[in-house]
């Protein structure tokens, strides 16, 4: 396609008129397309700006499954649409979040399809929080450090609450989630809507004022808070510290369904139960009236079961004490038969003490008889007449073990008896009062007595012959 086309300038017999020659021709006229006119700035900026270094705070960031990265650069007084590739996306070790100021290196470009400049960020690195950011940062941590957002002061819901106030803008697509929502889970219950700014300047204010007329209605169980979701800067009013203070001070408990789930406002924070968009804020609030039909059935399906087992036991019950109904003259003839076997068993009872009695009595009176002095005579003469014979057995066992005992000694006392040694041909050799035991104690003309077992020698030593063998250590 040309960039343009040139036509030339209007009116008959351009350049020339009757009777008076030809005229000069008007510049041709340029045409463009839009299409040629956007590649020209295209080609204008990319030429002229080229590559910038640019810091702004991150707003309405968007990661499309495609990879790439969607944002805003924005600062007091302007913004630009950015963009990051996915090529470029992936080696980030962490992308911005709304809010974020950032500092990024980008070329500057235009977006052909919509005529829109943008910039495409080839580099990018934090560079501080944005102003709304710290704003809610320094909000947050004083309303924390005051305890506002404490888990103990926060209040249960009402399990089914008798009338819910919903503070919210009137037109919006929140108040409309919100009434369906309860419209289809709790259509029992009432709905009371509270209108207020939920954007700019005055949103706060009204939002506080409508909040105080919520909590003055009667039977106002539960508000709900709620506002759709946005960019940050469109729920800077939820981060209002007045409001977040008249939220915490509440009588009524208050569910914040503000934003997305991903938003994050001090309302949130100071309300009793934060939800994550205000159709969950709906949701939680009408969870009682939800389950009371099932809870409702799930009793009558108990009461049904427990009213049956209760009928059964009694029916039960009742055969039972019907069948234990029996016709009085045969219980009378069982009591009957029953005093006739207890009478039978107390007369056993009697006979049987009666021969135990008796058997007593004897016992005692043969005790008796060998109780009396001629029986303990008799009976002690009899022990006295055995104890002399066993007394008389006894020293002559005594005198045989003795007298066995003298002759194994004496026995034994032959045996150890030098005389009995020299009955079997030995000898003591004496040499003065000295017994010899080795030949060398004798020197040749030594004269030594010789005993024998009977009798002894005197004789003179000729010739002294020692043994050849050591002598042991004992001597021997």
């Amino acid at each position: 396609m040309s960039d343009g086309i040139r036509y030339p300038a209007r009116g008959a017999g351009a350049g020339k008129t009757p009777g008076n020659g030809p005229l000069p021709l008007e510049p041709a006229r340029e045409i463009l397309s839009v299409t040629s006119l956007t590649r020209r700035v295209k080609s204008l900026l990319e030429g002229q700006i080229g590559v910038v270094w640019l810091t702004g705070e991150v707003s309405g960031l968007r990661t499309p499954p495609s990879g790439h990265v969607y944002l805003t650069l924005k600062d007091a007084q302007a913004q630009v649409r950015a963009v990051i590739w996915g090529s470029t996306a992936r080696y980030l070790s962490r992308l911005p979040a709304d809010g974020d100021l950032v500092l990024c290196r980008a070329s500057l470009t235009v977006y052909e399809p919509r005529g829109e400049y943008q910039v495409v960020i080839e580099y990018l690195e934090p560079a501080g929080l944005g102003e709304l950011y710290r704003r809610f940062e320094e909000i947050r941590a004083r309303l924390a450090a005051e305890g506002l957002f404490d888990a103990a002061r926060k209040r249960l819901l009402p399990r089914l609450p008798r009338r819910v106030a919903v503070v919210t803008s009137a037109d919006s697509a929140a108040l409309r989630d919100v009434l369906s929502v309860l419209g289809r889970r709790a259509r029992p219950l009432p709905v009371l809507v509270v209108p207020s700014l939920v954007q700019g300047k005055d949103a706060p204010r009204q939002l506080i004022a409508a909040l105080e007329a919520a909590i003055r209605e009667p039977q106002v169980d539960v508000i709900i808070l709620a506002r759709g979701g946005g960019a940050p800067e469109d729920l800077a009013a939820f981060n209002d510290e007045e409001l977040a203070r008249a939220v915490a001070a509440s009588p009524v408990p208050v569910v914040a369904g503000v934003g997305h789930e991903s938003d994050i406002t001090v309302c949130d924070f100071a309300a009793d139960l934060r939800a994550a968009t205000p159709s969950a804020a709906a949701e939680l609030v009408s969870i009682g009236w939800w389950e009371l039909p099932h809870e409702l059935t799930r009793l009558i399906r108990r009461l049904g079961a427990a009213t049956g087992v209760h009928l059964e036991r009694r029916r039960h019950r009742l055969e039972r004490a019907r069948a234990g109904l029996a016709d009085p003259r045969a219980r009378m003839r069982h009591l009957l038969q029953r005093t006739d076997d207890l009478t039978l068993h107390l007369v056993r009872g009697l006979r049987l003490r009666m021969v135990r009695a008796e058997r007593r009595h004897h016992d005692l009176a043969l005790r008796l008889a060998a109780a009396t002095p001629a029986a303990a005579l008799r009976m002690g003469n009899l022990r006295v007449h055995a104890a002399r014979g066993g007394l008389a057995l006894a020293a002559r066992h005594m005198l045989e073990a003795a007298r066995a005992r003298l002759s194994g000694t004496a026995a034994r006392l032959e045996g150890l008896s030098p005389l009995a040694v020299l009955a079997r041909g030995y000898a003591i050799v004496r040499k003065g009062d000295a017994v010899l035991t080795r030949a060398h104690d004798a020197a040749p003309g030594d004269e030594v007595a010789v005993r024998l077992h009977r009798g002894e020698l005197t004789c003179r030593v000729t010739e002294s012959r020692p043994d050849p063998r050591p002598e042991s250590p004992l001597g021997e």
